[in-house]
């Protein structure tokens, strides 16, 4: 009796139902890995997950549905996604100026009953906010530079002064801090979790700081994904991960420790022979992130002794081993390295739920504007 190998998890039954290069979701997968975000934090009220991985509508769903009520987001079009699929609560994880803080007050008024909060990191940014308020108030948090020097004001003993000096500021409701530390990515837990603690001591002592000022308690909104299992331990910080719902190569052979699953692949089909050895796939750069090296951009699940040799805008070259038995049409699965620029490259998604191709959702924050 012939015994037929179950499929591996990522296996379409009706591939043509997939067109290519495309962006694959498996739908159990981002629910099991939502479950497995929740069970590291102890308490779904704790996340502040950020939307800039996914930026999709059925995915915000998925996680309001299991208790999930607070979002970041860095756009003021993934805030509009946020607010339109029924989050009541939104950070803008961004310093707005120019037309974006306009953008702010028509997004305010198209949805008056709905929380949002965006970023300043000086005195300067928050005197500019306020003095567009136009009535309204802006909630915002202070952006906490401790390490990683992307934005922020950094910690030093002026920080205290900064934050009364915005505290008093009319038209602004200073709500507490925003504490990214992406820099600290070491691949052990036990010296990714001593980094942590060193940056994060300052914040605390700034806790302190602020709440025998008389001022009152702030809300602490700390870390992203690599760092996210490390401040699930403090119990009085909330925890904002990014890249979990989907997780890809970068994160997944770095961070053994976390228990998520990939979530999300981009297929692709062979489309040349062109000499021997040599396979021309139709996936380039215009549908995975190409910021890393050649080698770190993707990984293919069903394809052995290969070699990535170039990619352009819509081709990939592939040296292989085996190259007699590689078929013209043959259907590739590939595990992005950062599959948070590669969503943002696809405007639909071919959702997968039981090894079948059923519905699509749209890459909805993908557009810099969706009506505001």
């Amino acid at each position: 009796m012939n015994v037929t190998a179950p499929a591996a998890w990522y296996e379409i039954q009706n591939p043509e139902k997939v067109f290519t290069p495309g962006l694959l979701i498996y739908k159990d997968r981002v629910a099991a890995n939502i479950d497995a975000m929740i069970d590291i934090v102890g308490d779904p009220k704790r996340l502040v997950p950020h939307v800039k991985t996914h930026k999709m509508g059925e995915v915000i769903r998925m996680q309001l549905n299991v208790g999930i009520d607070k979002f970041k987001c860095a756009t003021i079009a993934e805030a509009e996604l946020l607010a339109d699929t029924g989050a009541n609560w939104v950070l803008i994880a961004y310093q707005l100026v120019g037309p974006n803080v306009a953008r702010l007050l028509s997004l305010k008024a198209k949805y008056p009953d709905i929380h949002f909060a965006s970023l300043v990191d000086s005195l300067e940014s928050a005197r500019m906010l306020n003095a567009q308020a136009q009535g309204e108030v802006f909630h915002v948090f202070i952006d906490v530079n401790n390490g990683m020097n992307r934005s922020g004001y950094p910690v030093s003993e002026n920080l205290l002064n900064l934050y009364k000096n915005i505290s008093e500021l009319p038209q602004l409701d200073l709500q507490g801090l925003h504490v990214y530390d992406g820099h600290i990515r070491d691949e052990d837990f036990a010296e990714r979790k001593r980094h942590s603690d060193a940056d994060f001591a300052p914040v605390e002592a700034l806790r302190k700081q602020i709440t025998s000022a008389g001022l009152k308690e702030p809300m602490i909104i700390a870390g992203g994904t690599p760092t996210f299992n490390v401040h699930a331990l403090r119990g009085d910080v909330y925890c904002s991960p990014g890249t979990c719902p989907l997780w890809d190569w970068g994160y997944g052979d770095r961070f053994l420790d976390q228990p998520f699953q990939h979530a999300a692949l981009v297929a692709t089909r062979v489309i040349s022979k062109p000499t021997s050895g040599i396979i021309t796939v139709d996936l380039g750069h215009k549908a995975v992130a190409a910021e890393n090296p050649i080698d770190r951009r993707f990984r293919f699940l069903n394809l052995e002794g290969y070699e990535v040799v170039s990619q352009s805008e819509e081709h990939g070259v592939i040296k292989v081993s085996n190259w007699e038995a590689v078929r013209i049409g043959d259907l590739l699965y590939a595990i992005p390295y950062h599959v948070c620029p590669t969503v943002a490259l696809h405007e639909t998604a071919a959702v997968i739920t039981n090894g079948t191709a059923i519905e699509e959702w749209e890459v909805r924050a993908r557009k810099r504007r969706i009506t505001i």
